[in-house]
């Protein structure tokens, strides 16, 4: 791994800690530069990636089409010679499936509230010609205003005949498969996403699934009858829905058109669900191109041309972030973030109010709930960690920042140790992103819906065909100090108003010849080796000594303090290492292999002949507002309703 390939992406986030990871990609949480605002940053390794790339090129390439409300939204793709970057929307409400979890079952009128966005946006997906092929609760994912997000357009198909042309790729996960695709006909692929909103909508009011059996043929046998349990709770409206859905013969389907409308849909409320976009591609917001005029000097048409390209980098991201600002509320200003958050050492410790401002909301690590994307995992028991090399890269940008001594500060709501200096770089660069823009904004809509406002079209593009896939998540959760800089120039190149670029600082003389001397004989590799492990450890004293509340706080010796979340159980235990012990006595008993690593025990099952491996994580944590043990829980890979089920075995194995 190179460590330019990660330089480019810290030119415009600050990478804090990893909310999910796979035997192929990793998420991590990020910061971008320039608004302050929480991201999550994808990062695949395209050796790694193998197969599987066409399978990410699908996917961005379905989401530099898709804007709206409902579906999570693209900012920024980097690619690199080794790595591809895909910059996301944050939802740090977690998967809706956990959520599922969480409550057992939702009530109608909740489900409602969910079923209508979710309507919302297979309509829009569907207005663009895509069929998502892969609706699932675990593809849906809570926002901080607690609406959800469509993810993972990897299986997604927009056929160049059209939404009718019939597709033959059977992919995405058996149990919210149509009949007609699980039986090797061809399939309309909008028909197909109707039948999986069948199966979501009753898993949102059962808890459960319509179609369930763990012998694949079984469930696929169930699934072609089209027979299910129908509960006492289900009210005649939600159960005449739930068979309009849940029709065998794709023709007899309700369709999406029709949801719109539908009794059960309009149950309080006036208005048909809206599927238009709030945000269409070809309409600029006219505060978010004055703030980009203002911060890098130039006029608004100038600054409009540029956004309107839609190339997906810095420009794309800024603008798509400050949109995302505005629409909650929040202040719209850009700084250079070493203008931001930090007085200089010569001032009094106090930040004034305007500095104070730009990173607003910055979370505290240990209350960053687990959410984002999904992705396969590798049986590697090293998936669990970090690249050493990676991890470097990022702590040694990280130390740098903490290794002057500032003394001025006084206390904040997180700590911030020392300034830091960076360079702005100023360089003239052709981007080599290829986005037809202008193709984006030709099409027409395959069917009518109802006339919208205003609706972005997509540009016309090959039949996509997917590969079958299934790809849950992991999430970590040890967020990491944000440390504000001293201001430098503005940027004045002409050519690249994205030069606010911000540089990782320049790294020990005897780092970067460590990294790249790979041709010495082996004596002074290690002569070399034992100089970066002294290097690193040197670093490691001066940031305990500098700052002595963090190690303590990062410290695995003691579980870490957690806010209630819907994949957090509380306990009646109060010791948290009587609670850890009686999980491994579980653990043991049901065959369930685990790696201990502090208070987390990462879990597999054995594998055996015709079952999926399922893979887990247990930890045992304190609550932030009263202090009592918990558990948090946490699906890496299998079914999702087989984890729930052996999960919930454990948990009620254990007297807690």
């Amino acid at each position: 791994m190179s460590v330019n390939d990660y330089e480019e992406i810290l030119k415009y986030y600050e990478l804090h800690e990893t909310i999910g990871t796979g035997g192929f990609a990793k998420v991590k949480l990020g910061r971008h530069l320039l608004t302050g605002e929480r991201v999550a940053i994808k990062i695949m390794d395209k050796v790694t990636l193998g197969d599987d790339l066409p399978r990410v090129k699908t996917e961005i390439d379905a989401m530099k089409n898709l804007s709206h409300q409902h579906v999570c939204r693209l900012y920024h793709v980097i690619e690199t010679s080794k790595k591809i970057f895909i910059v996301l929307e944050y939802c740090p409400g977690g998967e809706l499936f956990d959520y599922i979890v969480s409550k057992d079952r939702l009530s109608e009128e909740e489900a409602r509230v969910f079923f209508r966005q979710i309507v919302s946006a297979i309509a829009y997906v569907h207005s663009q010609g895509y069929a998502h092929r892969d609706l699932k609760p675990e593809n849906l994912l809570i926002d901080e205003e607690h609406n959800l997000k469509l993810i993972d357009f990897g299986l997604c198909a927009k056929p160049k005949g059209g939404l009718d042309y019939r597709l033959n790729t059977c992919c995405g996960s058996p149990a919210y498969a149509a009949p007609e695709l699980i039986q090797g006909k061809e399939y309309i692929g909008s028909e197909a996403d109707i039948w999986s909103m069948g199966v979501l909508l009753y898993a949102l009011l059962c808890g459960f699934l319509p179609f369930d059996d763990d012998n694949v043929m079984a469930l696929y046998r169930r699934i072609t009858r089209g027979k299910y349990s129908v509960p006492k709770w289900l009210s005649p409206s939600s159960t005449l829905l739930l068979n309009q859905l849940l029709q065998v013969d794709p023709k007899k389907r309700i369709t999406v058109k029709q949801l719109l409308s539908h009794p059960w849909l309009m149950q309080g409320y006036s208005d048909a669900v809206q599927w238009q976009s709030k945000y269409p591609v070809g309409h600029l917001d006219e505060d978010c191109v004055t703030e980009l005029s203002v911060f890098h000097n130039k006029s608004r048409e100038t600054i409009s041309a540029l956004v309107s390209e839609w190339n997906y980098d810095q420009m794309s991201a800024t603008y798509l972030l400050l949109q995302s600002k505005k629409a909650r509320g929040k202040r719209m200003r850009l700084r250079i973030p070493s203008q931001t958050g930090h007085a200089s050492t010569t001032q009094s410790g106090s930040l004034g109010p305007e500095k104070a401002t730009t990173y607003e909301d910055v979370p505290d690590g240990s209350n960053v709930p687990d959410a984002f994307g999904s992705m396969e995992f590798s049986d590697a028991a090293s998936l669990f960690e970090e690249s050493p090399l990676e991890e470097f890269i990022l702590n040694t940008h990280r130390t740098e920042q903490h290794s002057r001594h500032d003394t001025q500060l006084g206390d904040m709501e997180f700590t911030l140790s020392t300034p830091v200096t960076r360079k702005v770089a100023s360089k003239k660069r052709a981007n080599k992103e290829n986005v037809d823009a202008e193709s984006a904004l030709r099409n027409e809509p395959p069917f009518a819906l109802p006339a919208p406002k205003a609706f972005s079209k997509s540009q016309t593009e090959k039949q996509v065909e997917g590969i079958p896939f299934q790809a849950p998540t992991s999430k970590e959760s040890q967020f990491t100090t944000v440390t504000p800089v001293k201001k430098p120039k503005a940027p004045t190149n002409t050519y690249e108003l994205t030069a606010a670029e911000v540089l990782p600082e320049r790294r020990c003389h005897s780092v970067d010849l460590d990294l790249n001397l790979a041709h010495v004989d082996s004596s002074q590799k290690k002569r070399k080796a034992k100089l970066f492990g002294s290097f690193e450890r040197g670093l490691d004293k001066v940031i305990t000594m500098l700052t002595p509340g963090k190690k303590k706080r990062f410290s695995r010796q003691r579980p870490r303090k957690l806010k209630e979340h819907y994949n957090v159980t509380r306990t009646q235990l109060l010791n948290p290492d009587q609670l850890l012990n009686e999980i491994i006595s579980v653990l043991s008993k049901k065959q369930v292999e685990y790696i201990k690593k502090g208070y987390t025990l990462k879990c597999q099952t054995k594998p055996d002949f015709g079952k999926e491996t399922m893979k887990f994580e247990l930890e045992v944590c304190r609550l932030s507002k009263n202090g009592a043990v918990g558990i948090r829980r946490q699906r890496l890979r299998g079914d999702a309703w087989v984890y729930k089920r052996l999960v919930e075995d454990i948990l009620s194995s254990c007297r807690v």
